[in-house]
């Protein structure tokens, strides 16, 4: 596994190279200490796993870095890492395409856990964001967890919804499944109204929420 860390504080990124060693044995770390350091390692680096990024870098704004990483690099999940937690950021950094965000408060469970989440292609949101997230109740006696047919998704629209939680823009969704860009538009208006949501960003946190399985057992 090779993971790239986007941070200026040296022992930010010490602490997270003791603690990643938990996701695999053989991890490779890359630093990277500025928004054009972590571009240019990203360009380098055609085989990397995850990005972990700090937002406050010395040279760049993290959000249009964060934008300009999901635009080279549609396939490397990015993984935002920040002092803050306020809801507004984590919005923001959802609409830039980020498929996680941690506090850097969170403990080494919770963080290893989150990744673990992404890599599997999942989104990984503070629980105090998803509690107060509005998201619609689950049917009464629903299981924990919710398959997409269960919402009325077909398992078309729950494949363009799986990329729509990666942070895809509609052309790379048309792309990878082979369709129209007009069939990706109509799929995602109706994926909106199947989780009664009007954005892209609510909808990741609608899956999140609801734990919605995109893929049939």
């Amino acid at each position: 596994m090779k993971v790239l860390v986007v941070d200026d504080h040296p022992l930010i990124c010490e602490a997270l190279r003791q603690v990643l060693k938990a996701l695999d044995k053989g991890i490779e770390l890359l630093d990277a200490g500025s928004g054009r350091q972590a571009l240019a390692e990203a360009d380098k680096s055609v085989d990397l796993d995850l990005i972990l990024l700090d937002l406050a870098l010395p040279d760049a704004d993290g959000f249009e870095v964060l934008r300009e990483l999901r635009e080279r690099h549609p396939s490397f999940p990015v993984v935002v890492l920040s002092a803050s937690e306020r809801a507004d950021i984590v919005m923001r950094a959802l609409d830039a395409g980020a498929m996680g965000f941690i506090p850097k408060t969170s403990a080494n469970e919770v963080l290893l856990g989150a990744l673990r989440l992404v890599l599997s292609g999942g989104v990984y949101l503070p629980a105090e964001v998803l509690r107060h997230a509005p998201v619609p109740e689950r049917a009464p006696g629903a299981a924990a967890e919710t398959g997409y047919r269960s919402i009325g998704l077909t398992q078309r629209q729950a494949q363009v919804l799986a990329l729509m939680v990666q942070g895809k823009p509609n052309k790379l969704i048309c792309r990878e499944l082979d369709l129209a860009e007009g069939t990706v538009k109509i799929h995602v208006t109706a994926i909106l109204k199947a989780l009664g949501v009007s954005s892209r960003t609510q909808a990741v946190i609608a899956v999140g929420k609801l734990g919605l399985r995109l893929t049939p057992r």
